[in-house]
């Protein structure tokens, strides 16, 4: 039996176990924990299921039941394979908690999806990820904030998980892309199905520098239900979550909360007390459930990440061993530090007027000296 087929075999006869009523995620891996995916199970007696915790009789007898009825084990069996239709119609795959490649953070939660579809690719070893989350109506702060600190961590090797909602979400997807980064965008509806972006302006994009995931099954309806799924999801692949921006209820405190049960680290950007868009960031940090960051070192630290030690993975981004700077090029970098700096900022120190400015960082630029990050921001590649 090749490889393929064996996978394949895998995953139709996870998502015909997905099928049975009564049947989750935590209990369907509370059987793949006891007996690994074994297509032979479609065929075991309740006996069989009540081995696996969590399972009693009832539940068991209704799991055989199902499995030994013609008529509703061929409709699961089709849809699962229809499934495999629509995968290669997208250019997806489904990836199994049998396999090898499935997120290993993701592995340990209590409730992880038995398989993941993908648009894109994960990566092989698995960078560190971080969680970048926040409100769907963010303030032009928040922007900023999601994207300096997206954009910092992307270029020191952390890959950002968001979920590709409006706001918060999309400034951190965009920030990891705009500097080469990856970033994995977590959906609530299936993969070819991204409501958010549906002129494609980012999501290509996302699928070349990382991946969209869901548990979603292709033509399944987009419910309110899904979205807190989707959430536990995030977090579940993140080593933390940064909340950058949140009010006292909404999905980022959704994903916090499933990072802390999670025992993951999670992080708050602190914001103004006349905001309501910070109330729940700033009440993450009073209550001692998240701890405030105010730069990218405070993650960091905290995650034990290694810093700088990993380059850009879009071709094209590595940096070059020597670089030929003129004189004036060399002061204006030797006048930043590694955190990102407003073209104004720049502007102030160095005495320049804006178009001279904006001629030497785009030379910079081209020789890969700094990158530019959204927002009229510049950081120096260390």
């Amino acid at each position: 039996m090749t490889e393929p087929h064996t996978r394949r075999n895998e995953g139709l006869f996870l998502m015909t176990l997905a099928s049975i009523p009564g049947l989750g995620p935590a209990r369907i891996n509370a059987i793949v924990t006891r007996f690994g995916c074994t297509p032979d199970l479609l065929r075991a007696s309740a006996d069989v299921y009540l081995e696996v915790p969590g399972i009693g009789k009832s539940l068991a007898e209704e799991i055989a039941g199902f499995l030994c009825n013609q008529k509703k084990r061929r409709n699961a069996e089709e849809n699962a394979l229809l499934q495999y239709e629509e995968l290669e119609r997208h250019q997806a795959r489904l990836v199994t908690i049998c396999h090898p490649g499935y997120p290993s953070l993701l592995k340990e939660i209590y409730d992880p999806p038995p398989f993941l579809f993908i648009r894109g690719s994960l990566s092989n070893p698995e960078p560190p990820s971080i969680a970048v989350v926040g409100t769907r109506q963010a303030s032009a702060y928040g922007k900023q904030a999601a994207v300096q600190f997206s954009g910092e961590l992307a270029s020191r090797g952390l890959q950002i998980v968001s979920g590709l909602a409006y706001g918060i979400d999309m400034s951190a997807h965009e920030a990891a892309i705009r500097v080469g980064g990856r970033t994995i965008a977590v959906l609530a509806s299936s993969v070819n199905q991204v409501y958010t972006d549906p002129k494609g302006k980012i999501w290509p994009k996302i699928i070349e520098q990382g991946a969209l995931v869901s548990e979603e099954w292709f033509g399944s309806e987009l419910l309110p239900g899904k979205f807190p799924k989707r959430n536990r999801i995030i977090a579940g692949m993140s080593k933390g979550t940064l909340v950058v921006e949140s009010d006292l209820k909404g999905g980022a405190l959704i994903t916090a909360s499933y990072a802390l049960e999670q025992n993951r680290e999670v992080f708050a950007v602190p914001g103004s007390i006349y905001s309501t868009k910070s109330r729940g960031t700033n009440r993450l940090i009073q209550t001692g459930q998240a701890k405030a960051v105010l730069g990218i070192e405070d993650i960091i630290d905290e995650l034990q990440v290694p810093s700088c030690s990993v380059m850009r993975n879009k071709p094209g981004h590595t940096i070059p061993q020597e670089i030929s700077l003129s004189a004036e090029e060399k002061r204006l970098i030797s006048g930043m530090d590694e955190k990102p700096v407003h073209l104004d900022m720049l502007a102030e120190k160095t005495g320049l007027d804006i178009s001279v400015l904006l001629v030497l960082l785009f030379e910079l630029e081209l020789k890969k000296a700094l990158i530019q990050l959204p927002g009229q921001f510049f950081q120096k590649i260390c």
